[in-house]
């Protein structure tokens, strides 16, 4: 469905895509911890995100929204970057 909307051009965050999917902290309980060492997982996946070179990651997760939400906030890319639920991606494609 997002491939056709109207002017995106879809990039996928190679190579941890589909079949080869990494969670980004929440499924596991991560979103609610504090981590004490090393890397937080959303802000890894944030990382791929921003790899892309993207302006906006499409999620369909609830958890994924927010992880990825607070990974753009914790790099100061608010208003630069984003992460949209699909559906919200759709319905903005509807209005236009």
């Amino acid at each position: 469905m997002v491939k056709s909307v109207p002017g995106l051009n879809l990039i996928e965050m190679e190579p941890h895509c589909r079949g080869q999917g990494f969670c980004c902290g929440a499924g596991g309980g991560h979103m609610w911890l504090e981590e004490s060492g090393g890397t937080r997982v959303n802000h890894t996946r944030t990382d791929h995100f921003l790899g892309t070179g993207a302006d906006t990651v499409a999620v369909s997760c609830p958890f994924c929204l927010q992880m990825l939400t607070e990974g753009i906030q914790a790099k100061g890319l608010e208003g630069e970057k984003q992460a949209l639920d699909v559906l919200e991606i759709l319905a903005d494609s509807l209005e236009e």
